[in-house]
């Protein structure tokens, strides 16, 4: 399928860009360490709920406490995890800095996120990629599901022909809830049938749309 050439890419981070699921799962059992509460987050059920809205993954690793316990629990995970993310990062997928470079050549470029407020910014700091992304979204910003936010920048900086690139169902899904094309990268954390053109590397990603007239 050829795509109508875009005038703005919008990027959903974890999954897409980077992988930072050992830093999320360290900031959690430290804490819970911390507070002398038993329990322990595993890597792979946390790469499960990358992309979830944050109640729901609170919702699923402390089904124990209410949501009051949760935020409170969560304020402190939050703020170790901005501790944590400059130190240690993540592991930036192969190809997404030089392609963001190329891309913001010919397009602009945002991120939404399901993510706490400041993630995004710690993230592009970390990665060095400032310079690219016009603006961004997290979810902690306002509480409210993606395809919300993704219509937001939309009428923020007037974008005529967005596309959302994810690489989960949950993306795809909120894509055309935004009533925008869904991206998918195949080399994160979830799989879908459901999008518009599939990458299995950003660098095929970077050349496809940099061929676009």
């Amino acid at each position: 399928m050829t795509l109508k050439r875009p005038d703005s890419i919008i990027f959903d981070m974890d999954g897409t860009l980077w992988d930072a699921v050992d830093t999320y799962a360290e900031s959690w059992n430290i804490v819970f360490k911390e507070l002398g509460i038993n329990i322990h987050v595993d890597r792979n059920e946390l790469a499960k709920m990358v992309g979830w809205e944050g109640k729901k993954v609170h919702a699923v690793i402390m089904p124990d406490f209410d949501d009051e316990q949760r935020q409170s629990i969560y304020a402190k995970v939050n703020a170790l995890r901005r501790v944590l993310l400059p130190q240690n990062g993540g592991v930036l997928y192969e190809g997404v800095k030089e392609g963001l470079q190329k891309l913001a050549s010919k397009y602009q470029l945002y991120i939404v996120s399901n993510c706490a407020v400041g993630i995004i910014r710690l993230f592009m700091d970390w990665a060095g990629i400032n310079e690219h992304i016009i603006d961004e979204i997290a979810y902690g910003t306002n509480q409210m599901p993606k395809h919300y936010n993704i219509k937001l920048l939309i009428e923020r900086h007037n974008l005529g022909n967005p596309v959302y690139v994810g690489d989960t169902e949950g993306d795809g899904e909120q894509s055309r809830l935004a009533g925008i094309p869904f991206v998918f990268v195949s080399y994160g954390f979830g799989n879908t049938d459901d999008h518009d053109i599939r990458f299995d590397s950003f660098t095929g990603l970077t050349e496809y749309f940099m061929g676009l007239e």
